[in-house]
């Protein structure tokens, strides 16, 4: 197995990851758009790159970056709802180009489970996705841009929505009122479990493969806030009593489950 990674893209997922990666004996090349924070990469035991990716263009020493490594990681959300907002089709097509002269062998795209859109019951990885906002559509894009690609092997991993460290639902639903989502089932990961499915996907080259990755628990919204607002000593979300029966897809991940491999720890920060 190649040990050499990069982490495009080192925020709130990737810079913990790439860490995780370093302790692991990895070699870790990582990107960041910000100057500040090349000297915390480097104290990381990461190689640090400047780079940033827009619609129209890259800049920084992309081709330098890609051919250090075997293996990329996409971490790169689409970040549609901003005034200042560019095509994320756009930017990871000037990505693909630039991976045709690289040394990328194998590729881990960081995708979302908004590629499925409204698709009730069971989502498992053989549903057909059915994106309805934006960037779920977007991502879908570039989903199939990286797997129809026969010159690398790339894994998508549809992730849940996202909690950790500072980061969970609860602290922005904590104060409102007159909520009437109470029953829809919650699809959510931990950061420590994102890490862990990506290490194990790159530790059994899992390569051309397709994966959900949300936590195998789905309490409704009602029940799993009100329990989490209580731990956190915040007030507790209002739901609406007469909450209409939900209609929202439960995310299933059945190719982890398949590996029979202990993918998930925590769903609480």
């Amino acid at each position: 197995m190649n040990k050499s990674i990069g982490v495009l893209g080192c925020g709130w997922l990737g810079l913990p990851l790439a860490k995780e990666l370093v302790n692991l004996g990895y070699e870790v090349h990582g990107t960041t758009t910000s100057a500040s924070k090349m000297e915390l990469l480097k104290h990381s035991g990461i190689e640090p790159y400047q780079i940033a990716l827009h619609s129209d263009s890259i800049q920084g020493e992309i081709e330098d970056f890609l051919n250090n490594i075997k293996i990329l990681i996409i971490n790169v959300p689409p970040r549609l709802r901003k005034l200042n907002a560019e095509s994320y089709v756009e930017k990871m097509k000037h990505l693909h180009s630039k991976l045709m002269g690289s040394s990328v062998e194998n590729i881990v795209f960081a995708s979302s489970t908004s590629v499925y859109g409204n698709i009730a019951g069971e989502i498992t990885e053989d549903s057909i996705p059915q994106p309805f906002t934006e960037s779920g559509k977007q991502l879908l894009v570039c989903e199939n841009l990286f797997k129809e690609d026969q010159k690398f092997k790339a894994t998508i991993i549809r992730f849940g929505g996202l909690i950790g460290p500072k980061r969970h639902p609860v602290t922005m639903l904590s104060n409102k009122k007159g909520l009437t989502n109470g029953n829809d089932p919650v699809n959510l990961i931990h950061l420590d479990d994102c890490i862990h499915i990506i290490h194990t996907i790159i530790k059994n080259e899992y390569w051309d493969e397709t994966f959900n990755a949300a936590y195998p628990l789905h309490p409704t919204k009602k029940e799993y806030y009100t329990q989490e607002a209580i731990k956190r000593n915040l007030p507790i979300p209002g739901y609406e009593a007469t909450s209409p029966k939900s209609v929202r897809g439960i995310i299933k991940s059945r190719n982890f489950i398949n590996k029979s491999h202990k993918f998930f720890t925590s769903i609480v920060s």
